[in-house]
């Protein structure tokens, strides 16, 4: 049994969130401090993911805030995703930052349950946004149904926000006991098994299993039209029947552009590994601090939950780094907002005229 945080243990606050006693037997422990070095690197590290994730992120929202051309549906999830992002940069990762390399907790009880529930407020919203995503590109591709419009794309945002702080607003109550640092790093003591289970699966597991068949049956569709074009190639007429290269005739009923939907599938497809990358440390961690409580309290567990917690931070990077990457409009938008002594070099087609 652990002592609770809203009890006290008889305890002023700053020594409960300091100490934690264990009754079956586990010595009392305090927090486990890092090397210097370690220091360091992280702070270094973490100003980074802190600066890209704001920047990058601020730019998306402002790329289809100013331009009434990228209000598109997806464009205006691709918003909401980055939106998280920055509040997930602004208010959950600084004081993760401080906390970790001070080896304490310095914010009090009540910011202690405030951060919880944002932290998964946003990281929830991010992931309904994906999810959303991926049903579109399904339907889409596979169902021919492109039925989201900008208008449905707000109401579905509205309705996530709204799903996301009804499944985050609980943490509050399920404040982490062992340690300061464990406030911020998002994983909730085993008494709350249930609960965590519950955030588990509607972080990961279950949107990674629609998200995961949504893109196997994107794939098998896309294979199939491929296959259905080249089968439809035959030689030119022109040529009097001569052996020519074969000249592409697409069908009628082949109304989807192949490659333009293979290249959209795959940049969504790229979002969604690195999610999955991002995140699975994070839950395994998760499910191994609610069912096992010795590992929970042991200093192994604190240095890996700090770099599985700061891999998931970095999706907030990864995201704007794809889009600037992979869609030509936002590559573009990108360069009237970046200064020109930050933009990358492009390069210079052959023959063409230099700049």
């Amino acid at each position: 049994m652990v002592c609770n945080i809203s009890s006290g243990c008889g305890l002023p606050e700053h020594h409960t969130l300091r100490y934690v006693t264990n009754v079956t037997g586990l010595q009392e422990t305090t927090n486990s401090t890092l090397p210097i070095s370690l220091k360091v690197v992280l702070s270094v590290i973490m100003v980074v993911i802190i600066g890209i994730g704001f920047l990058g992120n601020a730019i998306v929202c402002l790329i289809v805030y100013q331009k009434p051309a990228m209000r598109s549906a997806i464009n205006l999830l691709l918003a909401t995703l980055a939106f998280s992002d920055i509040m997930l940069s602004l208010f959950c990762m600084p004081v993760t930052a401080v906390t970790v390399v001070s080896d304490d907790w310095r914010f009090g009880l009540d910011f202690c349950r405030i951060t919880l529930v944002l932290y998964w407020l946003f990281v929830l919203e991010g992931v309904s946004i994906l999810l959303i995503i991926s049903v579109d590109r399904f339907l889409i591709i596979v169902q021919r149904q492109d039925k989201l419009t900008p208008s449905r794309a707000r109401l579905l945002i509205s309705a996530s926000w709204l799903l996301s702080f009804c499944l985050a607003l609980p943490a509050a109550g399920s404040v982490p006991t062992l340690k300061a640092s464990r406030c911020v790093l998002g994983y909730i003591e085993s008494p709350n098994r249930g609960y965590t289970l519950l955030l588990v699966n509607a972080v990961f597991f279950v949107p990674v299993s629609v998200m995961l068949v949504s893109y196997l049956r994107i794939l098998n569709t896309v294979r199939r039209n491929a296959l259905r074009v080249h089968n439809h190639t035959f030689p030119s007429p022109e040529h009097g029947g001569k052996v020519s290269l074969p000249v592409m005739r697409r069908p009628p009923q082949l109304s989807v552009d192949v490659s333009f939907k293979t290249r959209a599938f795959t940049t969504i497809l790229i979002l969604f590994v690195g999610f999955s990358v991002c995140w699975l440390p994070h839950t395994a961690l998760g499910l191994l601090a609610a069912f096992n409580q010795k590992f929970y309290t042991s200093n192994e567990f604190y240095a890996a939950s700090v770099g599985a917690l700061w891999l998931s931070y970095m999706k907030a990077v990864f995201n704007p780094v794809v889009y600037c990457w992979r869609i030509r409009k936002f590559r573009e938008a990108c360069d009237e907002f970046v200064p020109r002594s930050f933009r990358m070099p492009r390069l210079r087609a052959r023959g063409g005229p230099r700049p």
